[in-house]
């Protein structure tokens, strides 16, 4: 219930705020459009936020952590139980995402959402799991219905529940579960009919002997599963991870809120896929914060529409991307907040 009403209040972006945006944008002490897409960037915020010039507020990251069942497929470079040893690093400010946030005053939210683990109650960890990881795709479906829809209603319950506590300016999405890329490839297999070779990456670094294994695990899983390019929720239910569907739930819920949200890389962006699948107007809130050097994540984003803000080769997933993406956004923001006018600043304007 919770996921058709919010998908229900997500609306189409208003062509006069818009337009007014454009207008401010033009009035400002440079020539037309000299400051490329950060002018795009702008724009979009204040249409999604429906005023001009935009505000200003907290940037807020949920990185999502869950378990996969098909890393018994020997699909990662990494066992299993390091999803939850990454998450204690997160928790104890180790990690690359947490020198990023504190570098970009961005606030971290760490999220079980699945995690074949059970931690201390005294963590600060957001408990969300749904199931204590999925089940292997190459035997039968990774979770059930119930489970794929209770993880994207999950992503929308805390995007509402940060909003309503404190108005975040920027939202985005990270994950962190060893064997997504495995997940995040079958759901882009299964979407958009690419083939397993040319989805499956290398993710946290696995020779050609486990690219080969990831590829016939993609394969069989999808032949096992026979997931419905038609059906979302089909998808997520039969190849997808927990993260991956709380993610989504977070996009849909951030659009239904009119919240900008900054989608990270590969795994992200295959909660990109299930989230647009689900409703095509929440790609009006998403911002592609990256090209990560995985295998598949171009052509995921060529199937999504968007141009990523930056290309930096990164491939570490945690929502690294998406945290420098957010400087860049608000840098744009507060130019179109703070810049002087021609005529405040008394500069004479381009000659007619």
């Amino acid at each position: 219930m919770r996921l058709a009403e919010t998908i229900a209040r997500i609306a189409t972006l208003d062509k006069a705020v818009q337009a007014e945006a454009q207008k401010r944008l033009d009035s400002l002490t440079k020539p037309p459009g000299s400051l490329g897409r950060l002018e795009e960037m702008a724009r979009r915020v204040a249409a999604i936020q429906g005023v001009v010039p935009p505000r200003l507020g907290p940037k807020r990251i949920f990185v999502f952590a869950a378990d996969h069942g098909v890393t018994a497929e020997r699909v990662s470079a990494y066992p299993q139980a390091v999803t939850a040893q990454m998450t204690y690093n997160f928790l104890s400010g180790g990690a690359a995402i947490n020198a990023l946030a504190r570098a970009l005053g961005v606030e971290l939210e760490i999220i079980d959402a699945g995690v074949a683990h059970d931690f201390p109650p005294e963590l600060k960890l957001r408990a969300l799991k749904i199931r204590r990881g999925t089940d292997n795709f190459t035997r039968g479906p990774a979770m059930t219905r119930a489970e794929a829809e209770a993880c994207i209603e999950a992503g929308i319950r805390r995007v509402e529940e940060a909003a309503a506590k404190e108005q975040p300016f920027l939202l985005g999405v990270g994950e962190m579960g060893i064997g997504n890329t495995t997940s995040a490839a079958a759901i882009l297999c299964a979407l958009t009919g690419a083939a397993p070779r040319e989805a499956a990456g290398s993710g946290a670094g696995i020779d050609a002997e486990g690219w080969a294994r990831k590829v016939a695990a993609i394969e069989k899983g999808l032949a096992i599963n026979r997931p419905d390019a038609k059906d979302a929720l089909d998808v997520l239910t039969k190849v997808g991870g927990l993260e991956i569907g709380a993610m989504a739930g977070a996009m849909l819920g951030a659009a239904a809120l009119r919240i900008p949200l900054v989608v990270d890389g590969f795994i992200a962006g295959s909660a990109g896929l299930i989230a647009r699948a689900l409703c095509p107007g929440v790609m009006d809130f998403l911002f592609a914060a990256h090209v990560s050097a995985e295998r598949g994540h171009r052509a995921m984003l060529h199937e999504l529409g968007v141009v990523p803000l930056l290309d930096l080769g990164m491939r570490l997933g945690e929502g690294t991307g998406a945290c420098l993406a957010m400087g860049v956004i608000e840098a744009a923001v507060k130019l179109m907040r703070e810049m002087a006018t021609f005529e405040s600043a008394g500069v004479a304007g381009k000659i007619a």
